[in-house]
């Protein structure tokens, strides 16, 4: 496996991991993180993905021997809307994924040690993440083994209900 820059030739790429994601997500009755939709069907998650492969994203791909995209990795330095910056210069995750089917062969955390690199090329002592933490905070879990530190909780108003957040930091 190779970790690569990412660009507007990979949204389709992109777009397969995340609806194999939602699909994954969705077979296991959790569909309070990314609902039960695939993100192509959804005008408004192709655009972002769209905007993730502009300039003002770093997207890093981890793609196998035979040149197949197996996950990735969205970077800023800036957090999303939702959340307080972090009062110092910090490299955010915005979305992390990966192949369901190549579950536990360590692509996302190939990703994230990618990450924390990619912090330290530029000087940047923090690596911030949210993801979902509501019912068995099973993805939090997945994050504090790979070193993160829980921070701030939050919830966020969806049209659906309430959105339950983790803000995770590492320092690279």
């Amino acid at each position: 496996m190779k970790i690569r820059n990412g660009g507007p030739d990979d949204a389709a790429d992109l777009l397969a991991l995340l609806d194999g994601a939602v699909a994954w997500l969705a077979a296991q009755g959790r569909t309070r993180q990314w609902g039960d939709q695939p993100w192509s069907s959804r005008p408004k998650a192709v655009e972002k993905v769209h905007d993730y492969l502009g300039e003002a994203f770093l997207v890093r791909l981890a793609v196998d021997e035979e040149g197949r995209t197996v996950g990735s990795c969205v970077l800023a330095e800036e957090p999303p809307a939702y959340v307080a910056p972090a009062g110092e210069r910090e490299l955010y995750v915005r979305n992390l994924v990966t192949d369901r089917s190549r579950s536990g062969s360590g692509i996302g955390a190939a990703l994230v040690a990618d990450a924390l690199d990619e912090a330290r090329r530029r000087g940047i002592g923090l690596v911030r993440v949210d993801c979902y933490a509501g019912g068995d905070r099973r993805l939090v879990g997945r994050y504090r083994a790979l070193g993160f530190t829980e921070t701030e909780y939050f919830e966020a108003e969806q049209p659906d209900g309430v959105w339950e957040g983790q803000i995770l930091a590492i320092r690279p």
